[in-house]
């Protein structure tokens, strides 16, 4: 908002549109739960992203074995590869890749041990 003398006056909010620049990022989505997953992946694609989903963290890791991500958002509990272990995975590989991490349950003793494994951002 812009202060004009004691109001303030709306600036109108611009939305993404699907032809602008976001077209050109592509985010992976991995959580074991499909209802989180699909919800993710929706909100991102009517915003304008291509966006790709992987069931578990192992189908992640090799969803990024395979193509080239822009972000990564990422589930912690899941079966087979939690997300510290893609993010492990990827800083060994010295992909890098933005992560964030959607989780209920942040392992903060596992960023203090190893910090270098904390994401980019959590939610």
């Amino acid at each position: 908002m812009k202060k004009s003398g004691t109001a303030f006056l709306e600036e109108p909010a611009i939305n993404p549109t699907p032809d602008q620049t976001n077209s050109a990022h592509c985010i992976l989505v991995v959580d074991d739960d499909g209802d989180n997953r699909q919800l993710i992946v929706e909100v991102l694609t009517r915003s304008g992203y291509e966006v790709e989903g992987a069931k578990d963290g192992a189908a992640g890791w090799e969803a990024l074995q395979a193509n080239t991500y822009d972000l990564i958002i990422t589930d912690n509990r899941m079966p087979r590869m939690t997300g510290v272990e893609i993010i492990e995975r990827l800083r060994y590989a010295h992909m890098a890749v933005p992560v964030i991490m959607a989780t209920g349950i942040l392992p903060t003793h596992e960023f203090e041990r190893k910090p270098w494994l904390r994401p980019d951002a959590t939610l």
